[in-house]
């Protein structure tokens, strides 16, 4: 099966009610989109579509986990996936015009002539807003065996301390009464 009809569904052919798919998703998935930020891509989609007439309701459940570089020491850093994302799909005989106009970015509108729906796009949106923008272990884990000790241990030597930070400070005091 191509890339293309992959990530195609036939909706035309869909009774109204709850359908279910199921996608796994990895690294070979994004050549298309270009280098990313992240690497081991390990991820699992599960889509809810309910399909009712006029529109259609899509429901992403993201899972699974990626590795991306840590933004304090620069080692490889496992992150977990997981969110949730919802799309309304509205069919309507203007379907450019009304997604120009549309403000609201969980509405997206096709023409009543449409039979598949192109779900690849919205797949590779959604892993990447799981990824935390801030990709570093939680406080409890620096230092831990996926770090670079060298890397803190130079980061230790930049950051002045706390009571160093405080003394900077302590003669403003004098200035509260006045």
């Amino acid at each position: 099966m191509s890339s293309r009809r992959e990530f195609e569904i036939a909706f035309v052919g869909l009774k109204p009610g709850l359908h279910e798919f199921r996608y796994e998703i990895d690294d070979q998935f994004f050549e298309e989109f270009g280098p990313q930020d992240f690497k081991n891509c390990k991820a699992q989609i599960k889509l809810l579509l309910e399909k009712n007439s006029g529109f259609m309701m899509l429901k992403f459940e993201v899972g699974g986990t990626v590795q991306a570089v840590c933004d304090r020491c620069g080692n490889d850093l496992p992150l977990e996936l997981w969110d949730e994302f919802e799309i309304l799909v509205k069919m309507t005989d203007e379907p450019e015009k009304m997604n120009d106009e549309e403000e609201n970015p969980d509405v997206y509108y096709i023409a009543r002539t449409e039979s598949h729906l192109y779900i690849k796009n919205w797949i590779y949106e959604f892993i990447n807003l799981s990824i935390p923008m801030h990709k570093m272990c939680a406080d409890a884990e620096i230092g831990g065996p996926q770090c670079n000790k060298e890397v803190l241990a130079r980061l230790q030597k930049l950051n002045p301390g706390a009571n160093e930070n405080k003394s900077i400070w302590k003669d403003l005091d004098k200035f509260r009464n006045d």
